[in-house]
């Protein structure tokens, strides 16, 4: 017997149901990105090695897929180096490319490749699969899609404040209660100053943003394990711990970090985006101060959006980044942008059950099929409704009645057309209404407004 065919881990299958619902969510999101005047790019599912490489941190690059080279790409590897390398060193030897981790490092090779194209401030959207070698639980793939919009080439926290209303409008319109968390790396890189680990930015940052996975005293024991002292661990559990309004935080905050010049500047930004979003969402705005993103290379402000009524993790983030087109050449380029995390999206909106009904209806009208002359009749039919606007089929095979309506009430077709001799004589059709029951003969006309009704 042949083995029956599977995916691979982390991945899944979308059938026509599942489709409809994901590209409710691309057309939502993608409507609200133009609403704001970004313009959609897309670029290629893999990228060389050197593009990606060192841009997501130390435990990002583990997580990329890396693509064999073609050919006999082991023919110069001697039998000691297989037994001596390490599994990096040899992918190193055998992979040019890899899989896009995120969207971003992509956009800004775009940037740097087209920028004699493009005017700045570039405002861009891109809907598309990014892929990790992650390990697959709930509400983690190894091929997922993302949702990006970025800025570039402008240091304005109007910025900022546009991408927070474009994630407050998007989750209103899906119908999902979200907190939208703020924080500031410059903040972060304040804090690390003045406990004097100033180089364990990156450690605190990293093992700060997993206290929602492991707890405070899992935090604690990661930045131990990363090198801070007993003392420096107790002098962040104040500043991990923080309570109280975006007011009271920002004041608390700012008394820690008076001896930073970088963290009192983090302060300041956040506290112009909050003011200028006073009032202006329908979704609570917070200043969280254990939110890092391990993203390396973002330098300001930062947000995550979670949602409050359902357990899943991060269903979209960003945050700015000063210099991120710097490492392909093209310093002191700006930028800033969001990702919505379409699958994790879809989870939400199945498990709130917020899907519009009309989110699954496809086809509007099926005519059924009574033989070779009635089939023929009810094509012509068909475009004059597809015309009209409405989804139509015919069915393909002169079958019985009975198989044809339950095909009609499998797919839930709401109207069936039939279409006999006698209609074909008299110029009209028999429009049933399958929720109803009820059946009303009727010119093509008559029938395309009753659908429409």
């Amino acid at each position: 017997m042949a083995q029956k065919p599977s995916i691979p881990k982390g991945t899944r299958d979308f059938g026509p149901l599942e489709m409809a619902r994901r590209n409710y969510i691309f057309d939502t999101i993608r409507s609200v990105f133009s609403l704001y005047g970004y313009r959609q790019i897309e670029t290629p599912s893999m990228e060389n090695l050197s593009t990606l490489m060192g841009k997501y941190g130390e435990e990002g690059d583990k997580l990329l897929f890396k693509i064999l080279n073609s050919g006999d790409f082991t023919r110069s590897v001697s039998t000691q180096v297989y037994e001596e390398a390490t599994a990096p060193q040899l992918a190193a030897r055998f992979c040019e490319k890899g899989l896009r981790y995120d969207l971003t490092v992509p956009f800004a090779r775009y940037v740097v490749q087209h920028r004699d194209e493009l005017q700045l401030p570039f405002k861009r959207y891109q809907i598309q699969p990014v892929w990790r070698a992650d390990r697959p639980q709930r509400g983690r793939y190894r091929e997922f899609y993302q949702c990006d919009a970025d800025i570039v080439g402008s240091d304005s926290l109007l910025n900022e404040v546009e991408l927070l209303l474009i994630a407050d409008e998007v989750f209103r319109r899906f119908g999902i209660r979200v907190a939208i968390k703020l924080n500031n790396r410059k903040i972060l890189s304040g804090i690390a100053e003045v406990i004097g680990a100033a180089e364990r930015i990156v450690d605190i940052t990293v093992a700060i943003d997993k206290l929602d996975k492991i707890g405070l005293e899992g935090v604690n024991a990661e930045l131990a394990a990363a090198g801070l002292s007993a003392e420096q661990v107790e002098s962040l559990q104040p500043i991990i711990c923080l309570s109280g309004t975006n007011a009271e935080k920002l004041a608390d905050i700012r008394k820690v970090l008076a001896g930073s010049e970088t963290g009192m500047l983090g302060c300041q930004e956040v506290e112009t985006v909050l003011n200028a979003l006073e009032g202006e969402t329908a979704n609570t705005i917070e200043l969280d101060l254990t939110l890092a993103r391990g993203l390396n290379y973002y330098t300001g402000c930062i947000v995550e959006v979670k949602a409050l009524d359902a357990e899943m993790g991060s269903i979209s983030g960003g945050g700015r980044y000063d210099n991120l087109t710097g490492i392909f050449g093209m310093p002191g380029l700006s930028g800033v942008g969001i990702s919505f995390g379409a699958d994790r999206i879809y989870d939400v909106l199945e498990q709130l059950v917020l899907y519009p009904a009309d989110t699954e209806t496809g086809v509007q009208l099926l005519f059924i099929n009574f033989g070779e002359a009635e089939a023929a009749h009810c094509l012509k039919l068909a475009r004059q409704t597809r015309a009209a606007g409405i989804a139509t089929e015919v069915y393909p095979d002169t079958a019985k009645m009975k198989k044809q309506m339950s095909y009609a009430n499998a797919r839930q077709i709401p109207f069936v057309a039939l279409v006999g001799e006698n209609e074909m004589r008299d110029g009209v059709v028999t429009l049933k209404n399958m929720t109803t029951g009820e059946q009303q003969t009727l010119g093509i006309e008559e029938a395309i407004a009753a659908i429409r009704a």
